[in-house]
Formats: structure tokens, sequence, C-alpha cells
């Protein structure tokens, strides 16, 4: 008995727990974009490529700055490797007679300082140059990301709201429903009409029912779908603040489809400028790698010989020693090794310069296809609005028609059908002037 005790205490202080972990949140559309903008994972990780990109640049810019390094080492000689001369003269003995000798101490010891300083490299400065491209590639991904979680979140958004109007018609045309349904049994029960008509209003209503629940298992899927855009826990309480006519209305009252389309300020566009300029950095990388490289060092350093360990003794002798040297490499002959990596780099030049044709072909295609959806959703919902307002007005007329006795289920049912297919079409139709809106405003790089 007390073990179920302890465990249902264990039971409700996690649900506890649990529910003081659990975070609310409520957003506009706006307030969506702006949170999705901060907090969203791939956004967060796009800006931290930007960091190390900057990293990266201070990287190769210390790489043509003074060096230092330290060293320190030792060496014990247990076995002397052994020197061989001829003898005679001062090594006594025969002209040809070989004598051996040890050079050196049981122990060696070496502190040294060396400072460097590359004073020309071609591939150098190329990779200076390289590194700004490198992190601009990224700066410009940086926003090519943003852009996509701006499109994401208005969809994700979009599709919640369309879920809440779905609900919320398909309520209200279920009471409806029930109600001309329980009508029709009390004159069914008078045997003025036939019972056809009754179980043609129960397919019907059994249709909006299985709807009904299909669209609210949605509603939490579009739901979660969405924290996952804007970066929260899926488990987090999120309520949206905007009405779907009112993010549509707003969309409609600010149409810039003359725009005229700049190409330039188009992310996707700047992406493979700056591919084309990596291609070009590279193909100066291999020329410059002809050029010589110059350099120089200073080494500053202690040494100690002893046959005993006795290094660290207040006595023991240190000799000091520095130099001072510089270095010039030249390259002479490859066997036309360098030749053809350079021609590799021209020939992958001149693929991102024609890939770049490419891209601004495709672009102002994409410009023109996006503009064009934009005016046909507008075009839709208007044309979506006036059917919906029509078969409301002829759904009313088959549901006086019905219940006076003049036409038949099957004239009504069909008039339901076309109601519930316009107010579907109509809610479809308003996501889609959210959605192409934010779908051209990406292709002109509006932030």
């Amino acid at each position: 008995m007390k073990q179920t005790f302890y465990l249902f205490l264990a039971l409700l202080a996690f649900t506890i727990n649990a529910q003081e972990t659990k975070q609310q949140y409520s957003f506009s559309l706006e307030q969506a974009i702006d949170y999705a903008l901060k907090y969203n994972r791939t956004v967060l990780n796009s800006g931290r490529n930007i960091e190390s990109a900057f990293q990266k640049k201070w990287e190769t810019t210390a790489a043509g700055l003074p060096q230092i390094a330290g060293n320190i080492s030792y060496q014990n000689n247990f076995s002397f490797m052994q020197q061989g001369v001829t003898g005679g003269g001062p090594f006594g003995g025969s002209e040809n007679e070989i004598q051996t000798f040890a050079f050196g101490t049981k122990h060696n010891m070496n502190a040294a300082l060396t400072l460097s300083q590359l004073l020309f490299d071609g591939s150098y400065i190329v990779a200076l140059q390289a590194s700004k491209t490198y992190l601009k590639y990224y700066e410009n991904a940086k926003i090519k990301t943003d852009l996509d979680v701006k499109e994401m979140t208005i969809n994700a958004y979009g599709n919640v709201l369309l879920a809440q109007e779905s609900i919320a018609i398909l309520n209200k045309n279920k009471v409806v429903l029930d109600k001309t349904l329980a009508d029709t049994k009390e004159i069914l029960k008078n045997g003025l009409i036939e019972e056809e008509n009754v179980e043609q209003l129960q397919i019907t209503l059994s249709s909006v029912n299985s709807q009904l629940n299909n669209t609210t298992r949605l509603l939490d899927v579009t739901y979660k779908m969405l924290k996952i855009t804007l970066g929260l826990d899926i488990n987090d309480d999120l309520t949206v603040t905007d009405k779907l006519e009112n993010l549509t209305q707003s969309n409609l009252g600010s149409v810039f489809t003359n725009t005229e389309f700049n190409i330039e300020n188009n992310i996707n566009y700047q992406i493979a400028t700056n591919y084309q300029q990596q291609r070009e950095l590279e193909y100066k990388l291999q020329k410059s790698k002809a050029l010589p490289t110059l350099g120089a060092n200073v080494n500053l350093g202690y040494n100690s010989f002893a046959n005993e360990f006795r290094f660290f003794n207040q006595n023991q002798k240190w000799l000091n020693y520095s130099n001072l040297g510089v270095g010039l490499s030249i390259p002479i002959f490859s066997s036309l090794g360098r030749s053809a990596k350079t021609q590799q780099a021209k020939i992958a030049l001149e693929q991102a310069k024609t890939d770049l044709v490419e891209a601004d072909q495709k672009l102002k295609l994409l410009y023109a296809s996006a503009k064009s959806e934009f005016e046909f959703s507008i075009e839709e919902y208007a044309t979506a609005k006036t059917n919906l307002a029509l078969a409301e007005r002829i759904e009313k007329k088959n549901h006086i028609k019905f219940t006076e006795g003049i036409s038949t289920s099957f004239d009504y049912t069909d008039a339901q059908r076309q109601l519930y297919t316009a107010q579907q079409k109509y809610l479809q139709t308003m996501v889609d002037v959210i959605n192409k809106k934010a779908a051209f405003e990406k292709v002109i790089n509006k932030q």
C-alpha cells in the first residue's frame, strides 16, 4: 500500500514539474516571423557558420603574421655512435688502419625560441582574398536561410489558420445538418416524405463528421509543424492570434506585382556570383604557385651538455646561440604539373561563368512565374468569394424547397456539396494568396 502511495506521489510530482516547464506562446504572423528568425534551429546554425567563417578568415590572415615557437629537447646517449677515421697522422697508427671515436656527452639539453615571418608568398595574398569571399558566402547563405524560414513560417502559420477555419465551418455545417436531419425525421414520422430523404442526409452528415475529425487531427499536426519552424518545443502551448481573412486582405492591400525585378538583389544570384568569385580566386591561386616564396626566421637558444643529469644545478653551464635565416624558394620545373592544375582551375572558372548565366535566365523565369501565380491567386480568391456567395444562396433556396417538400433530397444534397466545396475553395484561395505573396517576396529578396 505504501509503495502505491509513494508511486502516486512520484507521478504527481513529475506531472507538476512537466506543467511548470511547459512554455506558453501567443503570436501574430509578424511576431512568429520575428521569433523564427531568431530561434529557428537552422537560422541558429547559419549564424554559427558565419562566426566559423570569420574565425577561418582570421586563421588565414594569421598565417602571414609573425609566428613564435618554443622548443625544449633532451637527449640521453646511453650508447654512443662511433665515428670511424683512417689512422696515421694526428690519429696515430698505420696509414690504412681504421680507428673509431665517440663524440658527444651522456646528456644533452636544448631550449630555443624561433621567430618566423613570411615575407612574400603569392598564394598567401590570394588566400586573404579568398577568405573574404568565403565569409561573404556564409553571410549570403544566412540571408537565404532567413528568407526560407520566413516563407516556411508563413506557410505553417497559414496552414494552422486554414485548419481552424475549416473546423469552424464544418461545425457550422454540422449544426445545420443535425437540425435538418431532426426535422426531416419528424416529417418522416408523419409519412409526408420518403425514408431515403433521411438516409441521404445521414450520408452527408457522416461525411461531414469524418472530415471534421480528420481536420481536428490535422490542426494538431499543423501546430506541431509551426512549433518546429519557430524553434519551439513540440509540447509547448502555442496560440495564433491573426485571422485568415484579415491576413488575406492585408496582402491584397499591398500588391506590388509591378515592382521592377533587379536580379542582382536575388540572393540565389548573389550566391552564384560568389561561387564564380571563388573559382576566379582558385585560378589565381594556381597561377601564383609559379612565383617564388620568401621567408625569414630568427633563432635564439641555449644548450647544455653533461655526463650526469644535472641540468637544473645552479653551476651547470648553458651555452647560448642565435642565428638569422632567410629562405627563398623558386619553382623551376614541375613536369607541367602546375600548368595542368592551372588549366583545371581555368575550366572550373568557365563552368562557373556559364552557371551564372544559367542562374540569371532561370531566376528571370522564376520571377515571371511567381508574379503570375501571385496574380492568379488574387483572381482565384475573388472568384471563390463570389462563388461562395452564390453557393450559399443556392443552398438556402434548396433547403427551403426541401423542407416545404417542393424538391427532393438529391437536389438539396447536391446544393450542400456545392456549398461545402465552395467553402473549402474559398479558404484555400485565402491561404494561396498569403503563400504566393510570400513566394513572390522571396524571389525579389524582400526581407
